[in-house]
């Protein structure tokens, strides 16, 4: 089953080089970032915070770009994201090296070795990764992105590559269009989604329509692996996706046709409310909606409450009412219920070493007050 991560326990880091000193300039890489950003964080994608996207646009060093990737990777439990747009160059032993404004070619010590890369998302703690290329291998006319065998030097166990070029092919960056070729079909994919497709856009099937898409617009044809069964990871929801149920189905089946978030997946408070959301998403139900199904026992202000909350209800009471509202069977709604229990003795668990903290200071003493207010905006903001 497909399954979206954990927002509040997944990352993405954006790479992109459009300036270069030495080779040609590929201006629309800048937008590659731009937009990639604003889909991963919104609501039909992985639903990220701003702070849990990290864009890096021409960065000045290797040491800065390998930096931002680290701090991710201690960070991500869930799923990471690594995407580069740029030019991609070959040293004298064949190893491919991403271009930063000053690259020269087969000089790899001005660029980023992909084996640096490699080595930080595999000391990460992320169990699943997302690796991204879409760059050239050495400077050739505006706009051309050429071949290396991306796929094979860009191999890490657990990981799923897209890469935008194949050993035999150029990448390419049409003079003129707002994105890449390849990126700008990627973010294509995610706005409109796959007709016929699945309800959430895995790894695998946005591959297959990647090769498609572009094989028909007599575009360089992308290539992917994928390890540790990562291509039913899911990039988003599929706009394209039709709930109009087959004839033979019967109207009280329907619920159970339909891929559910997962709530065994859920590793936050952020990622629970946001599975939440995406179960009204997939019931196709509005707030009001709900509330009728529920008998009258939520209001539609209700349910608006529940799904922009930070904190876990106290009691399991609601959460129950609206997931049975939304359709969602039985035994998943059970499955919720331990996912929302975990996460709840994970919440008392952790306030002893607040409180700890606390007993150091003066009971009732000004410091001690003022510390208390930091540990609970701390709480708030980590929530």
């Amino acid at each position: 089953m497909s399954v979206l991560p954990d927002p509040g326990a997944s990352g993405a880091v954006l790479i992109g080089t459009s300036t270069y000193d030495f080779l040609e300039d590929l201006p629309a890489v800048s937008n590659n970032l731009i937009s990639l950003a604003e889909a991963l964080c919104g609501p039909k994608s992985w639903n990220l915070r701003q702070d849990n996207c990290t864009v890096l646009a021409n960065p000045v060093s290797a040491e800065a770009a390998m930096d931002a990737l680290r701090n991710a990777t201690a960070t991500a439990r869930d799923t990471l994201l690594m995407y580069y747009a740029g030019h991609g160059l070959v040293d004298p032993e064949g190893e491919l090296y991403l271009g930063l404004p000053r690259s020269r070619q087969q000089r790899v010590e001005t660029g980023i070795p992909y084996n640096w890369l490699r080595r930080a998302l595999l000391e990460g703690q992320a169990e699943r990764t997302v690796v991204v290329l879409d760059c050239c291998y050495s400077g050739l006319a505006l706009g051309l992105m050429g071949p290396s065998d991306l796929a094979t030097q860009a191999d890490v166990e657990g990981t799923y590559l897209l890469a935008a070029a194949s050993e035999t092919r150029q990448a390419l960056a049409p003079p003129g269009e707002t994105h890449t070729a390849f990126t700008g079909e990627l973010l294509s994919i995610l706005a409109t989604g796959i007709a016929g497709g699945p309800e959430k856009l895995d790894l695998d099937s946005v591959f297959r329509q990647l090769r498609t898409a572009l094989t028909a617009k007599g575009r360089p044809v992308p290539q992917g692996r994928g390890r540790n069964s990562n291509g039913r990871l899911a990039l988003g929801w599929n706009p394209a996706f039709s709930r109009t149920p087959f004839a033979s189905e019967a109207r009280g089946s329907q619920a159970e046709h339909r891929l559910w978030p997962d709530p065994a997946a859920v590793r936050t408070v952020e990622g629970f409310f946001s599975a939440l959301g995406h179960v009204r998403e997939v019931s196709g139900l509005t707030h009001a909606a709900v509330s009728l199904n529920s008998g009258g026992e939520i209001a539609a202000g209700t349910v608006s409450s529940l799904l922009n909350r930070k904190d876990l209800p106290k009691t399991w009471k609601t959460t129950g009412i609206y997931l049975t509202a939304c359709g969602v069977p039985d035994e998943q709604v059970d499955g919720w219920k331990r996912s929302w229990e975990r996460l709840r003795a994970e919440a008392l668990n952790a306030k002893p070493a607040g409180l700890a903290a606390d007993r150091g200071l003066a009971r009732g003493s000004r410091a001690a007050s003022v510390w208390a207010r930091v540990v609970r905006r701390k709480g708030r903001h980590n929530a």
